[in-house]
């Protein structure tokens, strides 16, 4: 979940990706505060961000941390919708 978050570009450093999973998220609906949980494509995953909720589905794992047009491959924003 930590590195998958950081990979995705949703925080600076995976430390930070890590307290937010901590913190506390929801996988596919179940809640969970464990840093190291596995993703997989498909997952929806919601979760805290700079005080904001975020639900996104997950569309790849991805392999690093590149740049924000490769992070963005990585999942679907599901509140893009909600906005405007």
């Amino acid at each position: 979940m930590d590195k998958w978050l950081w990979r995705a570009r949703f925080f600076k450093a995976r430390s930070g990706a890590a307290k937010a999973a901590e913190a506390g998220f929801r996988l596919n609906g179940e809640r969970s505060e464990k840093a190291h949980q596995l993703v997989r494509p498909g997952d929806v995953l919601t979760f805290r961000q700079a005080g904001d909720v975020r639900v996104v589905r997950v569309l790849a794992l991805g392999e690093r941390r590149g740049p924000a047009a490769e992070a963005a491959q990585l999942y679907e924003d599901l509140e893009a919708g909600a906005e405007g």
